[in-house]
């Protein structure tokens, strides 16, 4: 929890610190963004690079009482309801990660205590909407991510998630 306090300051400062000469539109795309994820698994830091106009891959390097994990996703974008500065996003990928003996919280469901350290491998996937704030270089989103954890289980689980980016052109 430390280090991710950390992060969030850190992350803090830079956006408050940072100006942009050339703000960002809502109708302009961007390549690149990093910020904070906040999920119903783990808290941290993320990653997305557009590799395309409506495609993009994420990298979300997560916190977890007692563990880290990180997770690669591969995602679709395209405008949602005619708005510009809203996009719709799904995608797929994968995670590894590691967590030290205690409880593993599942969302929305009952915990597994381990006894040992154990090793988190699997299957995500996200749909999300994502916002970018007209006339600044700031991005909010909002998703679901299935996750099919088979290291430790196999079980599925589902958890909301909410970013927030600084995005650079």
């Amino acid at each position: 929890m430390k280090n991710f306090t950390y992060a969030l300051s850190f992350l803090i400062a830079f956006l408050l610190v940072t100006t942009r000469s050339n703000a960002q539109t809502a109708n302009d795309n961007y390549t690149f963004s990093a910020g904070l994820k906040f999920g119903g698994y783990e808290n941290g830091i993320s990653g997305k690079y557009f590799i395309a106009n409506n495609t993009a891959i994420e990298g979300v390097l997560g916190f977890r009482n007692g563990g880290v994990v990180i997770t690669g996703l591969y995602e679709l974008n395209q405008e949602a309801f005619n708005v510009p500065a809203l996009k719709f996003y799904y995608g797929f990928g994968g995670h590894i990660g590691a967590i030290g003996n205690g409880y593993y919280r599942r969302f929305g469901g009952g915990s597994e205590l381990y006894a040992n350290n154990q090793i988190l491998l699997g299957a995500d996937g996200v749909i999300g909407l994502e916002y970018i704030l007209p006339n600044s270089p700031i991005a909010v989103s909002l998703d679901l991510n299935p996750r099919i954890e088979l290291a430790t289980g196999p079980f599925f689980d589902i958890a909301p998630g909410l970013g927030v980016k600084y995005f650079f052109k």
